[in-house]
């Protein structure tokens, strides 16, 4: 089993940003979905992927769905907010790894960070 893990934060305030739907895809076939589930409150996933569903000459598409989150906050960022996914695409070279992808998310940015095996 490969195991993906995420840490979302909120860059406004410094909160953990939990709720937030994610989904894992192969890049090349968007219909071929790995997961689909919510980060916990904590703003935390840790998803184990079947080694057998992974292919490690294929990208992947971590999706985010971030409108929907900044829509629960406060009118000053709902009025101006524009971004409505982060997607992350990186490949697993190894199905039996452990791939980590924290965000620190704004209202129309992001930075991230992959560690990977």
């Amino acid at each position: 089993m490969a195991l993906v893990t995420s840490h979302t934060l909120n860059g406004t305030d410094g909160t953990h940003a939990g709720g937030i739907a994610v989904r894992l895809v192969a890049s090349n076939a968007p219909d071929l979905t790995l997961f689909d589930t919510n980060m916990d409150e904590g703003g935390r996933l840790s998803q184990e992927v079947d080694q057998t569903k992974i292919n490690p000459d294929l990208s992947y598409d971590l999706i985010f769905q971030t409108g929907s989150y900044w829509a629960t906050r406060t009118d000053p960022i709902k009025s101006s907010q524009i971004n409505e996914q982060i997607v992350i695409r990186f490949r697993m070279p190894n199905p039996k790894g452990h791939y980590h992808m924290p965000v620190i998310l704004n209202p129309n940015s992001y930075s991230i960070w992959i560690s990977g095996e």
